[in-house]
């Protein structure tokens, strides 16, 4: 099978598709015989997931490794900011935290070589181990005042000497204009380089775009590659959570409503995922108290920010109506950031977080967190191999009174998190509710409820099947046999 070139989806701007066009990529190049992998030099999201190795990578380069049937790996996301306020980020390389950086250091000329040479470092292994390399760009290609300092678009394409393909979304208006500037203000070198152009995210009947289709190959010299249309009915893991906001916000009779608190710096939403996909339940997210206190599960996510969110919760009223809740016969579970929340107080001497030094927490789990400098991440099995993984800053221990009630038994004979009760417990590890036994102990006290409920929900076959609709989805609407001539030939 004839070597291929690697190739890059760039943007005319943010949440023009790219990460799913990535890894629908990944997935068809796969069913023909490939070896893909996804790279993307540098990330920014608050949504991350650890390797089997135990590093951080984002969670859009997992979904994407996910979809080309291998294990992620850090080379795939070596850099990673995660965003702390507007203008701080930690940044993570090659898997491990390095520290905050405000943004106008960090995006200056300063030391930016240093980082240049580490992701290019990371390209160079992932291409002696996987082909092609589905690479993803940042937000848009025409940022000309980050141009010399840019780590993830161009300069990148230029490193894997790879195929540029630009997106554009035609939903958000101006794709005309968008696709013509991002190419036009390119170099004459770089311009070279971009070997065709796909608009994303089209509404309606495809034969109104065809003259439309026609104008901007010639307007750009450019062969529009496909229109791919908007869809409903395929479900990816997104790596941002700006769409939750959006999403049900109230309870609904007749079944279990499950309650996900919306916390501002909520992290690893993708938690919840299968429990949107169950047909027993009906889960929501929201701070509105009067929706908390007619929920049957109250879940506390993991957070950026645990001081702060925690410091939120109890100034707007969230944090007693879950006590209330609670007390009310609601069943309370903490993610990460919420479990550690859900204890008696949350400590952090250091400084990690800000100023706070100790806030007391809701008291509902007789445990205490210090918050510490060292990240823990890791993937880890449970009772008898389920999987989740690991991602936070801080450690829990019961308070001296309390009795040892952990709410899971690792594979390595350690433990995780508390139990109270049955409606009442804390985890560290994410992921856990994509294990179907983990939700059936969750609804188990609703058993009366769900008894003409449908049985619990395969979400590995689930995701599988996404994929490949995904695979199916981009194939029918992309010119496959030009773009393999692409990357065969950089036509």
């Amino acid at each position: 099978m004839k070597r291929l070139h690697s190739i890059m989806l760039a943007g005319t701007g943010s949440d023009v598709g790219k990460s799913v066009l990535a890894a629908a990529l990944c997935r068809i190049l796969v069913q023909d015989g490939y070896q893909p992998a996804p790279f993307k030099a540098q990330n920014m999201a608050l949504n991350s997931y650890a390797t089997p190795e135990g590093l951080e990578i984002g969670r859009a380069q997992a979904v994407q490794a996910e979809a080309a049937g291998i294990p992620c790996h850090t080379d795939m996301n070596p850099l990673l900011l995660k965003p702390q306020s507007d203008h701080t980020s930690q940044v993570v390389l090659n898997g491990r935290p390095i520290g905050n950086r405000d943004a106008y250091d960090y995006f200056r000329k300063e030391g930016r070589e240093e980082l240049r040479r580490e992701v290019c470092a990371a390209f160079d292994r992932l291409s002696q181990r996987y082909h092609p390399i589905v690479m993803e760009g940042a937000g848009s290609i025409s940022e000309l005042n980050l141009r010399d300092s840019d780590l993830v678009n161009m300069p990148m394409a230029r490193h894997a000497d790879a195929d540029v393909i630009l997106v554009g979304d035609i939903d958000r208006g101006g794709v005309f204009a968008s696709v013509y500037g991002s190419i036009a203000l390119q170099t004459p070198e770089d311009r070279k380089r971009i070997k065709g152009i796909i608009i994303n995210k089209f509404r309606g009947d495809l034969r109104l775009f065809d003259e439309g289709r026609k104008m901007l190959e010639d307007l750009c010299g450019v062969p529009v590659l496909g229109v791919v249309p908007y869809y409903k009915d395929i479900h990816i893991e997104e790596e941002d959570s700006v769409d939750l906001a959006m999403k049900s916000k109230t309870a609904e009779q007749g079944c279990v409503n499950v309650a996900v608190v919306l916390l501002r710096h909520l992290s690893n939403f993708t938690d919840f995922n299968v429990l949107e996909r169950d047909s027993r339940v009906h889960l929501f997210y929201t701070n509105n108290t009067d929706d908390l206190l007619k929920s049957d599960i109250i879940i506390l996510p993991g957070s950026k920010s645990t001081l702060s969110d925690l410091c939120e919760l109890r100034r707007n009223g969230v944090a007693q109506a879950i006590v209330r809740a609670h007390r009310e016969g609601a069943t309370v579970m903490g993610i990460c950031g919420g479990y550690q929340m859900m204890g008696m107080e949350v400590c952090d001497p250091l400084h990690i977080e800000g100023n706070m030094e100790r806030l007391p927490g809701l008291g509902l789990l007789p445990v205490t967190t210090t918050i510490t400098a060292e990240k823990t991440t890791r993937q880890v099995t449970f009772n008898g191999g389920m999987h989740g993984y690991e991602i936070h800053c801080g450690e829990t221990h019961p308070c001296a009174d309390a009795p040892a009630c952990p709410w899971v038994m690792l594979d390595d004979g350690t433990s995780d998190g508390y139990q109270v009760s049955s409606r009442c417990m804390g985890t560290y590890i994410h992921g856990i509710l994509d294990n179907a036994e983990c939700i059936d102990r969750l609804l188990e006290p609703f058993a009366e409820k769900l008894k003409d409920s449908n049985e619990s929900f395969d979400y590995h076959a689930f995701k599988e099947q996404q994929y490949n609709l995904l695979a199916d989805h981009v194939r029918q609407h992309l010119n496959m046999d030009l773009l393999y001539k692409i990357l065969q030939n950089h036509a």
